[in-house]
């Protein structure tokens, strides 16, 4: 029962995506490219596919609509989804995902920045990049621990995209985020379809995601001291909640 489930959700998943990137490439076709058009079709598919496919999100907070580095702590590669559910947000990814079948063509045409993290050179244009982001109006969403893990707080951001709020004076806006199991966190060496198969075959996946108020700040180890414990607050309280 369970690997029916999880075969029918795979094919519900790859069958959908495509549908959707297919309407992003045939609407700029015909009217011209348009990155908010694209990331509305992203959001209207991540609200339609997580519960199809037994994802179960619980929203606190007001996501933002204004130019903002959204800064989250990061437990799985379906993190992402789960906030472009709320918010249309360039987001910054390894330039692996960019190789993966559908997904990473799906997100080279709806609004992601890719980063080589071994790159100095990738790590300076894309800093140049969410900066030109934020300057048009644009959230990205940055996970500044670098990589998954299961640990109860965070660890230690990468400074870079603080850096770049303080300098520019853009908001921060914290984002926790957490699952009911840490067998729902996707991390190590672990490859798409095994994951897949072993979490998704289960009746359902429960995730929940807070977002804080704006944090301004010319400092960017304040920024950085600030997120951290509004986020390792929100990740304490949202593990006694399930």
């Amino acid at each position: 029962m369970k690997n029916l489930r999880a075969l029918w959700r795979l094919f519900y998943f790859a069958t959908y995506t495509i549908n959707k990137v297919g309407q992003i490439i045939i609407s700029s076709l015909i009217l011209g490219q348009d990155i908010r058009r694209s990331m509305k079709i992203r959001q209207y598919w991540a609200r339609h596919l997580l519960p199809a496919i037994g994802v179960r999100v619980q929203k606190s907070g007001t996501p933002p609509d204004f130019p903002c580095i959204l800064m989250s702590n990061h437990r799985s590669y379906l993190d992402p989804v789960v906030i472009v559910h709320d918010t249309k947000v360039y987001a910054v990814s390894k330039a692996e995902v960019a190789k993966w079948p559908i997904i990473g063509f799906g997100a080279k045409v709806s609004g992601v920045l890719f980063l080589k993290r071994e790159s100095a050179a990738s790590r300076k244009k894309t800093l140049e990049g969410i900066a030109e982001k934020l300057r048009e109006g644009f959230p990205v969403l940055l996970f500044p621990e670098g990589t998954t893990h299961s640990e109860p707080i965070t660890a230690s951001f990468k400074p870079g995209g603080f850096r770049l709020a303080a300098g520019e004076n853009f908001p921060i806006v914290p984002v926790a985020i957490d699952y009911s199991t840490k067998e729902d966190h996707w991390i190590g060496k672990d490859t798409f379809i095994p994951h897949f198969f072993r979490r998704f075959g289960q009746p359902e996946i429960r995730v929940q995601v807070r977002y804080g108020e704006p944090i301004w700040n010319d400092d960017p180890l304040i920024l950085i001291e600030e997120a951290k414990q509004w986020i390792d607050s929100a990740l304490i309280d949202i593990s006694k909640h399930w």
